[in-house]
């Protein structure tokens, strides 16, 4: 049985024209090599398996080829070239910082740097994961990286670029690789899948790209793993089953329910979804995720901003249709906070089904509501005034006379009886103006003197508000509600309200000043600026509209009195007849 070979291995590109992804950065490495214009160092960065080892790989071969190609490629066929591909090239040392990161490994490195290479021009260094040498050995390296042999170059790669020291950096040629997007690793899986004879399936070849999340190595990883799962054809039923992805047609069928309002369809969906063992968590992010495919599915130039099959993008633009923008936009506020307090929330299934139920209801709403709480209508305070109608067989002149005779008996035009407010009637002085302008003017003028009248006997009418009767204050009462306030005070006051629970509000003889004296005038001042605060919750707590706060600073001269627990106890039966018949009931006694 011949060795099996990963695909991340066997696949791995050979020349720049194969490096899939980072076409200006091979562009770039490959002009450099034809005009002779080579740095001494170089730092490759980017996220893992996009390619940073394997274009220094290339990069190394190419410049030591004897007999290099006019497009900048090595030519695979000389000395040097045949000595790299069977890994037997003492051109090219490669360094793992990883587990080779103190000062003797680098001072190793220096020694073979004097060695000048026996075939081809240059020898190269590759030092991998470079962000994990240490300080000590970052410092002895720096001398020979910024000046070293002519025969020599450095390619530092890592995935930490800003872990690199400034004065390492300063030293180098820095190229940022990026992430592989989804099409390209979908087209590199499709060679991958027709060099080992699989068939594949669009919808399959995308999920797997979109787990790599940008990493080639990772998507010839993973498809190997599906590989093996399926038996050589690649479904993407069975591909979703193997990875344990949430499938697609959930997150449409569940549009469909919010779309029509179907809140027992949503629950019951979400329980087959949990019940296969997703978290409410990645569901959640998943939807979100859906909705923002639906939004840009809308238009045709944000259509291609979904990562998708052509199948699945069809299906989008579908459902799109019958997706008001302001629905989805409203469901993706509620899915994004959702996911934001996931992590907090103790019950975390509640929260996601009530964020169901509220994605559901949002198809009945009338739109002005931002879907995160529901539409809050205030109804009219004041209803508007209407003319009466006159009832049938009855003029316009003889209720008009009906109202004059109501306005003499009652200036104020307010009536005991179920009879709507007198209203000025206007129509009688416009119904059949005088002729000429003058005489209009003298109309309009006549009207607004009565109106001006009207409001005058209006205004002479006193209104008597009903007095509120105060309540006796006792001293339990008082400190209970001084107590009250202090405590639901905010946080930001809560070193005053720690002092307002250590003082003890006095009640004077008058029933209606309250005392509290204060140990500072820094307590007094900020007891001064509470006051009103202090005085409306009294008031409203006691149902006592006289009580006033006064405060006062304590003398030197005076001396807390330290009680008793015997004279507590025996203060306490003086204000709680309820303790005191408990006492005489049981005959108990302080111990």
């Amino acid at each position: 049985m011949e060795n099996y070979i990963v695909s991340a291995r066997k696949y791995r590109p050979m020349t720049f024209d194969t490096v899939v992804g980072q076409e200006a950065l091979t562009t770039t490495l490959k002009n450099a090599i034809q005009s002779g214009r080579l740095a001494h160092a170089y730092l490759f960065c980017g996220p893992r398996g996009v390619g940073k080892t394997t274009c220094a790989r290339i990069f190394a071969k190419t410049i030591n080829c004897l007999s290099p190609r006019p497009n900048g490629e090595a030519c695979g066929e000389c000395e040097s070239c045949k000595a790299f591909n069977e890994q037997r090239s003492y051109n090219i040392h490669e360094l793992d910082a990883a587990s080779n990161n103190s000062v003797e490994d680098i001072r190793v490195l220096i020694e073979q740097v004097r060695i000048p290479p026996q075939i081809g021009k240059y020898k190269v260094f590759i030092i991998d994961e470079v962000h994990m040498l240490s300080q000590a050995a970052f410092n002895a390296f720096l001398k020979t990286l910024e000046e070293p042999p002519q025969h020599a170059i450095f390619i530092l790669a890592t995935t930490e670029k800003h872990k690199i020291l400034p004065t390492i950096m300063s030293r180098c040629q820095i190229y940022d690789f990026k992430r592989m997007g989804v099409n390209d690793i979908v087209g590199h899986l499709k060679h991958v899948a027709a060099q080992e004879g699989i068939t594949v399936e669009d919808a399959a070849l995308n999920i797997i790209a979109q787990k790599a999340d940008g990493g080639m190595r990772d998507a010839l990883s993973i498809f190997d793993q599906v590989a093996s799962f399926c038996g050589g054809n690649i479904t993407y039923q069975q591909t979703i089953e193997n990875l344990n992805v949430l499938d697609y047609d959930y997150y449409f069928r569940l549009t469909d329910y919010c779309l029509e309002g179907k809140i027992t369809e949503c629950m019951l969906t979400l329980n087959e979804i949990l019940a296969k063992g997703f978290e409410g968590q990645y569901f959640i992010t998943g939807l979100s995720s859906h909705f923002r495919n639906l939004l840009v599915s809308q238009e045709a130039q944000t259509a291609e901003l979904i990562e998708a099959s052509n199948e699945v993008r069809a299906r989008y633009t579908e459902q799109a249709q019958r997706c008001n923008p302001k629905f989805l936009f409203r469901a993706m506020k509620l899915a994004n906070t959702c996911d934001l307090n996931y992590k907090q929330s103790q019950n975390k299934r509640l929260l996601v089904e009530l964020t169901l139920i509220e994605m559901a209801q949002l198809s009945s709403d009338d739109g002005e509501s931002s879907g995160l709480c529901p539409t809050k209508i205030l109804k009219p305070i004041f209803k508007a005034l209407r003319v009466p109608q006159p009832p049938k067989g009855q003029t316009v002149q003889s209720v008009n006379k009906q109202e004059k005779s109501n306005t003499h008996n009652n200036p104020v035009g307010i009536t005991v009886s179920n009879h709507p407010v007198n209203v000025p009637n206007v129509q009688q002085h416009v119904s059949s103006p005088p002729s000429g302008v003058g005489g209009l003017r003298f109309s309009l003028r006549r009207q607004q003197e009565n109106n001006h009248k009207q409001q005058e006997t209006n205004t002479q009418e006193t209104v008597v508000a009903p007095t509120i009767e105060n309540k006796p204050v006792n001293k339990m009462d008082l400190m209970v509600a001084w107590r009250e306030f202090a405590k639901n005070l905010p946080q930001e006051d809560r070193a005053m309200s720690m002092q307002m629970d250590n003082m003890e509000p006095l009640l004077q003889e008058d029933g209606q000043t309250i005392l509290v004296i204060v140990d500072n005038p820094s307590i007094q001042s900020e007891l001064h600026k509470m006051q009103p605060r202090i005085e409306t919750y009294l008031h409203q707590r006691l149902q006592n509209h006289a009580l006033k706060l006064t405060t006062r600073q304590r003398e030197v001269t005076e001396k807390v009195r330290a009680f008793s627990r015997l004279e507590i106890f025996n203060q306490m039966l003086e204000q709680s007849e309820a303790l005191r018949k408990l006492k005489e009931e049981f005959q108990l006694e302080l111990a």
